[in-house]
This record gives structure tokens, sequence and C-alpha cells, in this order.
């Protein structure tokens, strides 16, 4: 049995801004170091909110990391000691990192991702749409609206102090200068 290794799996962390998926990862990173297990850890280079060489919450609680440009970066860290692969913000990478994990998965690695499920416009993200549905475990996370106190599902970008508008572009890295957590009600879009 000294070959066998564990079957590999995908687990989705999800939510919108503010719900706590990076807290997450890390609680789940703590444990992976509880049961000694080799693990590497990356987010997106675009992702510099906080820190360049962790994944740090809200809370700032972290975790050190590998920043890379692309997906196919993962592979390049990748070798036959290592038993798991964590990303944070991964709706941030280019689509090539779906087909990667999966790969990974079946080659008998666990992944762990976090990431928005949805954009400012309640568009879903198309990577965590496809993880979604690849995945053998989801955590969908809700947050708190700012407005009314029911859960909040979606992210709220806030230019200028108003809802952006629809026509704003997708991909703004932020925190709370330019996001906050809103319900399906409270969740407000510009035509202009």
């Amino acid at each position: 049995m000294e070959n066998y290794k564990e079957p590999g799996w995908i687990e989705v962390i999800t939510g919108p801004m503010f719900a706590g998926k990076s807290e997450e990862l890390i609680r789940r990173l703590r444990r992976l170091d509880y049961a000694h297990k080799k693990y590497l850890v990356f987010k997106p280079d675009i992702d510099n909110r906080y820190s360049e060489g962790n994944v740090e919450s809200h809370l700032h609680n972290k975790a050190k990391c590998i920043p890379i440009k692309n997906a196919r970066e993962v592979l390049s860290y990748v070798d036959d000691k290592t038993e798991v692969i964590a990303i944070d913000e991964v709706q941030f990478l280019d689509e090539e990192i779906v087909p990667i994990l999966d790969t990974l998965a079946d080659k008998g690695i666990r992944v762990i991702v976090a990431g928005l499920d949805t954009d400012f416009k309640g568009e879903p993200f198309p990577i965590m749409a496809s993880l979604l549905c690849k995945a053998e475990f989801v955590s969908k996370l809700t947050a708190v609206c700012v407005k009314c106190g029911a859960p909040a599902t979606m992210t709220q970008r806030i230019v200028n102090g108003v809802p952006a508008s629809k026509n704003d572009p997708v991909v703004l890295v932020g925190a709370s200068e330019a996001y906050e957590p809103r319900c399906r009600h409270c969740h407000e879009l510009r035509d202009k």
C-alpha cells in the first residue's frame, strides 16, 4: 500500500465579497498543517490588496502563497509529493485553470479554490460557473447586507459613493473602499 494515493477532488468556496471565503480557505490550510499534508497555495498576481506573497482575509489572517500571472504556472510548482493545491481569487485566472484543476484532481490531488461566484452586475464568473459544476464539494457563503441586514449574496460596487454603472469594467480589484455586500433586494446598478 505504499504507492496508495488518496483520490483527488475539487472543493469550491464561493459567495460575495465579505462573506469569509479567504478566511475559510485559510482555516482549511491550517487543518492541512495539522494533518502534515504537502500543499501549495496560489493567488492571481492581480490581487495585491493587502500583500503580494500572502493570501490575506479582510480580518488580516494570512497564509503564504505563490502569486501567478496565468493558470499554466500552477503546473510548474506541482510535483509527485504535492497532495493539495489551494487557490484564492480563482475567478481572476484565465479559463485554462478549469481543465488544469480537473486533471490535477484526476491525478489524486485535493483542489481547494475560493472566489466570487458573480461579478458586481450579478453575472456569473465563467471560471467559477465551470468549477461549481465540476466540484465534489461546494461551500456557498453569505455576508450581511449593509443596507437591511439580510443575508447578502451579491457584491455591490460603489463608485464615488454611488452604485456602479452596468457599463463599468468587470474587473476592479478593491476592498471596502469599492465594494460592499448586499442582498438581492438592495443590490443596485445604474444604467449609465
